[in-house]
């Protein structure tokens, strides 16, 4: 299956978009002005049921250099699938604006998620897909949705994960944007 990335950027206060790409250089290009990183990852075979370990050693030479430029001591693996028990309430938890004390570092082995970022009086939906790798900058204001019917496997790099803990703005924004329609429930 081809993995359709795509970067929608709003006014805050609009609803309709200023830029709708899916084009993964020009999302990238996009991005890095706001000093957000984005990447496409050579795609990798990764069995049903491959463990954490078998996930990373796939993408030991990406995440080897990730470490090596920006200091990430740890990396593990998360897996969502659409039956998950707790999957409704995960969703809910980072549906509304946050920020983390340290980057966001995201790379997707299989599936899909949308990540919006409040820049500014902007808003930067980013559909991440299979292959794509974003890290948000600590600090930086957004909300993460998988959707309804989740399912993604994602490599994630940690400074501390221990310092990884969402701090909520308060903000309502979040609700007023388009949240996750998954391209195939």
């Amino acid at each position: 299956m081809g993995s359709m990335s795509r970067l929608r950027i709003f006014a805050e206060t609009g609803t309709t978009p200023l830029l709708d790409t899916s084009d993964p250089v020009t999302i990238a290009e996009e991005l890095a002005m706001r000093g957000v990183r984005f990447e496409r990852w050579p795609s990798r075979p990764i069995a049903a049921d491959a463990d954490q370990e078998s996930v990373l050693a796939a993408f030991a030479p990406e995440v080897e250099r990730l470490q090596g430029e920006k200091g990430y001591r740890s990396v593990d693996v998360i897996r969502m699938v659409p039956d998950h028990p707790e999957k409704d309430a995960l969703r809910a938890k980072f549906l509304s604006e946050h920020r983390h004390a340290e980057d966001e570092v995201r790379f997707f082995v299989e599936g899909e998620g949308l990540f919006t970022l409040h820049l500014n009086d902007r808003v930067y939906a980013v559909l991440c897909q299979e292959g794509d790798l974003i890290s948000v900058p600590a600090g930086t204001p957004h909300w993460f949705d998988m959707g309804p019917h989740p399912r993604f496997t994602a490599i994630r790099l940690f400074t501390n994960p221990d310092g990884w803990i969402a701090q909520f703005t308060g903000e309502t924004i979040a609700d007023r944007f388009p949240r996750h329609e998954p391209i195939a429930a």
